[in-house]
């Protein structure tokens, strides 16, 4: 039955109705009339592509794009037994993935760590001492925060310690350089950029806020958390401006609790938040925990940060676990959280060569192993980082494809999945492809850097089944809307699709 002939028979089977009555059935009628109206040239507007149709489709959209000479390749497969191939462009061609190499970094963790894989910050000292030397060992777990210090100081002081005379920070859990060397300056001295150690505290980052204010005055520059900058110093060389660009370009000096800030804003304009990385992570959170000790009445311990051993004779006193690992990825992809990523890769290197003096280079051949295990085709994965902040990172659409197909025959299938941005709903996605067929269709993972542009994930199609794609475009010099646009567009004809 029809609505139509629903708002009929519901009229019908109303003897008696007052004239009052009629008008409003008639009224809903009318409605409802009209809402069909709405959807059907909504349907008229995503009138139903047959597969033989799409590459055509692609290529049209594709041609109304002026990418100045952009590096593009893509790959479209439905999710089905037989693996159709509905559109292929330089599907093998090896290319930069942006933060597309997320997908990898977490289907590999997913599969060789498993989601309840956790993460153990410990502090150890003498057993039932008062008065205590301790040691705080981190193992790189990314989620750990302030609350987490506190909580460590607390559960001392009710074990009865009574003095903290000397606190150890143990930073060795991760072999290797602290800092991606892969990765631009600027990259990491930004706040998304900070490294992962294996002591890290609130992601290794100061966040600020710039203000801008009369023209020709510096800009307001003021932390977002005053007591965990206790001591730090800013050198600003901002500037408000009457006009022209605006930007902000901010870093710690390294060995100093100086944050240098420079760059501008227009005057009346909204205000910057941001955030710079910790160049020296240990040795904050060494410095932050002492400062917890102190609160809780546990003394002012001298603190310090080793890469060393334990000393023989300790003990555990108390610890804090992580998070499982499939709560963690799913800010990894959803909002794309890079030092999540890189506790990741750097776990998974310590997890398949415990004995590793590079933790980095251990995790990218760890991931390249563990997908090729899976079913990846071989030598379409060259990654150095977790997250896809380096250039160096080269990854086909076939290699995305193929995770994405194979993930999804997994026992970790729906936790993978549903780490991904929706379109139109949630994460880096939730305001593309708004009010389109591909709304809440589409998931995936998107990634940027300047002239790169890319975006892989699942699409369930209105009449077809479902799908896995990957669209990587580099070596572009068009605007950011331009290129998004079209990679956008292409997704949304395909969520059109008829079984055809």
């Amino acid at each position: 039955m029809t609505l139509l002939h629903q708002v009929s028979v519901l009229d019908q089977q109303a003897p008696g109705k007052s004239p009052a009555r009629k008008f409003k059935f008639s009224q809903l009628a009318l409605r409802l009339i009209g809402a069909l109206a709405v959807l059907a040239q909504a349907e008229a507007a995503f009138a139903g592509i047959c597969r033989a149709d799409l590459p055509r489709k692609i290529d049209a959209i594709a041609n109304g794009y002026t990418l100045d000479g952009a590096n593009v390749g893509i790959l479209i497969e439905d999710i089905t037994p037989d693996t159709r191939t509905l559109y292929a462009r330089q599907a093998q061609a090896k290319l930069v993935p942006a933060s597309n190499v997320k997908l990898l970094t977490t289907a590999a963790a997913l599969q060789a760590l498993g989601p309840d894989f956790s993460i153990r910050t410990s502090v150890y000292g003498q057993l039932n001492a008062a008065i205590q030397d301790l040691y705080v060992v981190g193992r790189g777990d990314p989620t750990f925060t302030s609350y987490q210090i506190n909580l460590l100081s607390s559960q001392l002081k009710q074990q009865g310690v009574r003095q903290v005379n000397s606190l150890t920070a143990v930073d060795n859990y991760f072999a290797g350089p602290v800092a991606n060397p892969y990765w631009d300056e600027e990259d990491y001295r930004a706040g998304y950029g900070a490294a992962a150690n294996s002591l890290i505290l609130n992601r290794n980052e100061l966040g600020f806020t710039a203000i801008p204010n009369g023209v020709g005055q510096p800009l307001s520059i003021v932390w977002d958390r005053p007591e965990f900058v206790r001591g730090w110093r800013i050198e600003n060389n901002s500037r408000t401006v009457g006009g022209g660009s605006e930007f902000i370009d901010a870093g710690q000096t390294p060995g100093q609790k100086v944050m240098n800030v420079r760059g501008q804003l227009i005057a009346g304009t909204a205000s910057e938040n941001t955030s710079i990385a910790l160049l020296d992570p240990g040795s904050y959170f060494a410095e932050q925990f002492q400062q917890s000790l102190s609160a809780y009445g546990l003394g002012n311990a001298a603190a310090q940060v080793t890469t060393t051993s334990l000393p023989d004779g300790l003990v555990e006193l108390t610890a804090i676990q992580s998070p499982p690992l499939r709560a963690f990825i799913d800010p990894t992809n959803l909002y794309s959280v890079n030092i999540y990523a890189e506790a990741m890769l750097k776990a998974l290197g310590r997890s398949i060569d415990p004995e590793t003096s590079n933790a980095y280079t251990a995790g990218a051949a760890a991931v390249d192993s563990i997908l090729t295990g899976l079913g990846v085709a071989p030598n379409s994965i060259s990654v150095v980082d977790g997250s896809g902040l380096s250039r160096r990172n080269q990854v086909t659409p076939e290699a995305f494809v193929d995770t994405l197909q194979l993930m999804a025959k997994t026992a970790n299938a729906t936790t993978y999945r549903n780490s991904l941005a929706v379109a139109g709903r949630s994460g880096t996605l939730r305001n593309r492809m708004k009010g389109t067929l591909a709304e809440g269709r589409f998931q995936g993972k998107t990634g940027t850097l300047s002239g790169t542009y890319t975006l892989s994930g699942y699409l369930n199609p209105v009449n077809h089944p479902p799908l896995a794609l990957s669209i990587l475009v580099n070596d572009t010099e068009a605007r950011a809307r331009d290129v998004r646009s079209l990679i956008d567009q292409i997704i949304t004809h395909a969520a059109s699709l008829d079984d055809c």
